[in-house]
């Protein structure tokens, strides 16, 4: 990690600029029409691919398209749904609570608030910041998945493991203002080009200042 902090900021400006540049157009891969079902598809990314997600959300969000139907829902039959997205019983437990916990207290409304969101079954502080930021504009945090995670220690801006700690260094130096476009931006260039195993360095535009940490 690049020790010193001013120097930081200085490389999380340089990464930001070169993401605005790349990948402008960036958005959320998961695909939704409300927050609740941005909420209720986050919950079922975990361990799981957006592509898979997306396949298995066209079901489940026609057939229960808002809090009140999906807590309506029996968990037997929210099991079967969402079964290929892996951890499938948890999921289903936690997608149909939530529901439940919408449709009681909140009118089926998803909250806009931090504290709030992550009182809810299943919900972390990721899947939350995923949910503000995109859904309601809302930088409440950084959103670090494996690509985040992956490629911010590649570039200097953490050094640390644990996705917390590295969202609280990232909120340091990288500008409250681009903290949602910075996820979805980093995110694509971690599937594009800054891949787990062989990452194309050889024409990637952060090469000239990127110090390639933990790449072999």
């Amino acid at each position: 990690m690049i020790e010193d902090l001013q120097e930081r900021k200085a490389q999380a400006r340089r990464v930001v600029r070169q993401l605005k540049k790349d990948y402008a157009g960036a958005e959320c891969a998961l695909n939704y029409e409300t927050p609740f079902q941005l909420l209720i598809a986050t919950i079922l990314s975990a361990q799981c691919t957006d592509v898979r997600v997306n396949i298995v959300t066209k079901e489940l969000f026609a057939k229960y398209p808002d809090a009140d139907s999906m807590s309506r829902a029996p968990v037997k039959t929210l099991e079967n749904l969402v079964k290929t997205t892996g951890f499938f019983r948890n999921k289903a437990k936690n997608i149909h609570a939530a529901s439940r916990a919408l449709a009681d207290e909140f009118d089926g409304e998803v909250p806009k608030d931090l504290a709030t969101l992550v009182a809810l079954p299943g919900v972390g502080r990721k899947t939350a910041n995923v949910v503000l930021g995109t859904a309601y504009g809302i930088p409440s945090g950084i959103v670090v998945d494996t690509h985040v995670g992956r490629l911010t220690k590649r570039l200097g801006l953490t050094d640390k493991g644990d996705a917390v700690q590295i969202e609280r260094e990232l909120m340091e130096v990288v500008p409250k203002k681009e903290w949602i476009d910075f996820s979805h931006r980093l995110i694509h260039h971690g599937r594009a080009v800054c891949a787990a195993r062989k990452p194309k360095c050889e024409g990637c535009h952060f090469l000239k200042f990127c110090p390639q940490i933990g790449v072999v």
